[in-house]
């Protein structure tokens, strides 16, 4: 699923997307480490991958969305 990435901790690599529906996410160390990416900006749109479902949804998985 795409969304754009909102916020970023450089530091705890951690932050949170927006779904393209407005939805807000967060996403932890363990998922950003996933995708292999070193730094991410707000405002790049990202690919992410999710499990769970309603508040116990997470993100697993955030890599950078190209074209």
């Amino acid at each position: 699923m795409q969304a754009t990435a909102y916020t970023y901790d450089e530091h705890t690599r951690s932050g949170s997307v927006l779904l393209d529906d407005g939805t807000p996410l967060t996403f932890d160390a363990a998922a950003f480490d996933a995708g292999g990416l070193r730094l991410l900006r707000p405002g790049q749109r990202v690919r992410v991958d999710v499990e769970g479902t309603g508040e116990a949804r997470r993100i697993v998985l955030v890599t950078l969305h190209t074209f």
